[in-house]
């Protein structure tokens, strides 16, 4: 079961996702509106995807004073500690490819603190999906001695909901296969 600020954005999401004219189950990244989110939108980020990798391009207040920094064009992954940067590319990868939510469950420092990391696909205007639009949900009161590391570990990736995309099969024409 996620965290009640998760599912805000699942069920908000997923209401853009279900309006007419909306491609492939994603929605446009104009349709997406952070006002919404009210008390949770320092706790926003929005993430643009490219054959590099995913980039910051702009981070809510709550987020840079948890990390300490300011985030506007660093990697997602200097977030993550190194052994989680496999985890949250293959996650941005899986949110593109199946167009659908994907939650990280991560860990913070050495306290073990929980968090959940939601991430949302949203379309550009030309209907590529080039953003990811994310959401910090702290699972409980976060404390932190001095010195403590704001590097998260992940845990577990979840893909919520069903697949905006079909499903690939495998087809024969004239005796040759294709997908």
């Amino acid at each position: 079961m996620f965290h009640a600020d998760t599912h805000l954005l699942i069920d908000h999401w997923t209401r853009l996702s279900r309006r007419p004219g909306v491609v492939a189950d994603v929605p446009d990244r104009n349709s997406f509106h952070p006002d919404a989110f009210g008390l949770r939108l320092p706790r926003l980020f929005m993430a643009e995807i490219a054959a590099d990798g995913c980039t910051l391009r702009t981070t809510g207040s709550w987020i840079e004073s948890f990390h300490g920094a300011t985030l506007t064009r660093q990697p997602l992954t200097t977030l993550w500690r190194d052994s989680s940067h496999a985890m949250v590319t293959a996650a941005v990868a899986q949110c593109v490819r199946e167009a659908r939510l994907v939650v990280i469950k991560a860990a913070i420092g050495l306290s073990g603190d929980l968090i959940e990391v939601t991430l949302a696909p949203l379309r550009s205007a030309s209907g590529q999906i080039d953003r990811v639009v994310g959401l910090y949900t702290p699972l409980s009161t976060l404390a932190f001695g001095e010195g403590d590391s704001r590097l998260l570990t992940g845990r577990v990736c979840i893909g919520v909901g069903h697949s905006g995309r079909a499903p690939l099969s495998l087809a024969a024409v004239d005796g040759r296969r294709i997908a």
